[in-house]
């Protein structure tokens, strides 16, 4: 990796860059229970009919994808596993790890409101392919937040929060999954929980591309932004019905980027799930679009050393 990383840096070549996806996925719902994937009807979902990735997808069907795209490791991310074994998640996981040398480290899934959380994150933190939990948190919907949102299961849920502040003794960071209004929830985690750092997902979903979506994204994000212990994962801004749309996702790319820090955003492909919209190669096509005019070094940062630091790859 380091090779590449100095030919790249030398050549400024597309080719040569080398990527961390940050944020991809494996399942195999013939051998093991997804209730998203294995049920129906499906659920609803931001992308629409989501029938097409309710399949196995498991790493030579990942690698069949990548194209010209020199991937280098990717960060396995819970695939919404059966919650009543989310521990078992991690030995599939590790299992795929033993042939696939580019699986550098996973998230596991965690109920942090349930009775088994502190004895699941202890086990968590004895497995070195872990490097943190996603419980996505209870939400509601934009119309319907208030300032003072609290639900059970939310970011200000105390049982909840009883979960979470168990994650920093275990070695183990956040990954939060919600929509940009409740991130002044998630602020306030990132303060009364400094030693936990907070890794957002899909750029904390820009769906509404309005005005004034935008506007309100914008400003949550940067208050998020003002706490030290948070990283962003520019991922998941597919638009459905459109090729991987690079005009009305610059906007989205650059004001992340702006807003967050270079040194803090990692892209990612949010592989298969973003295969719903577009190809895998579609998804980094863009990306490299967007920033090709960016210095090489934050070029590489984007691409691969921000997501090797926060993953703590090797």
């Amino acid at each position: 990796m380091d090779d590449w990383r100095a030919r790249f840096l030398a050549s400024g070549d597309d080719a040569d860059l080398p990527i961390v996806d940050a944020h991809q996925h494996y399942f195999d719902i013939k051998a093991h229970y997804y209730p998203w994937l294995n049920d129906r009807p499906l659920r609803p979902f931001r992308y629409g009919d989501y029938s097409s990735i309710c399949r196995n997808f498991l790493p030579h069907d990942y690698r069949r994808l990548t194209g010209q795209h020199r991937i280098v490791q990717t960060v396995v991310i819970e695939g919404e596993w059966d919650p009543a074994t989310p521990a078992e998640e991690v030995g599939f996981i590790e299992s795929l790890a033993q042939d696939e040398p580019t699986l550098g480290a996973m998230v596991g899934q965690a109920w942090l409101d349930r009775e088994d959380a502190p004895s699941l994150l202890r086990e968590y933190g004895k497995h070195p392919l872990v490097r943190g939990v996603r419980h996505k948190p209870t939400v509601t919907s934009r119309e319907e937040w208030r300032e003072d949102f609290v639900a059970p299961g939310s970011m200000r849920d105390p049982r909840w929060r009883e979960g979470y502040a168990r994650l920093a003794e275990n070695g183990l960071h956040f990954e939060l999954q919600a929509p940009w209004w409740h991130l002044p929830e998630a602020a306030e985690l990132a303060r009364d929980f400094p030693d936990v750092t907070i890794v957002v997902n899909h750029t904390a979903l820009p769906a509404d591309r309005s005005a004034e979506g935008l506007a309100g994204w914008r400003d949550n994000l940067a208050l998020l932004a003002r706490e030290p212990n948070i990283a962003l994962k520019i991922s998941g801004i597919c638009i459905p019905g459109q090729a991987w749309p690079i005009e009305a996702n610059r906007v989205v790319v650059n004001d992340a980027i702006s807003i967050v820090g270079v040194s803090r955003c990692a892209f990612a492909s949010n592989y298969p799930v973003d295969g719903v919209v577009n190809s895998l190669s579609e998804v980094f096509d863009g990306f490299k679009t967007i920033v090709r005019n960016r210095p090489r070094a934050e070029r590489l940062a984007l691409f691969h050393d921000n997501a090797r630091r926060i993953y703590r790859l090797t």
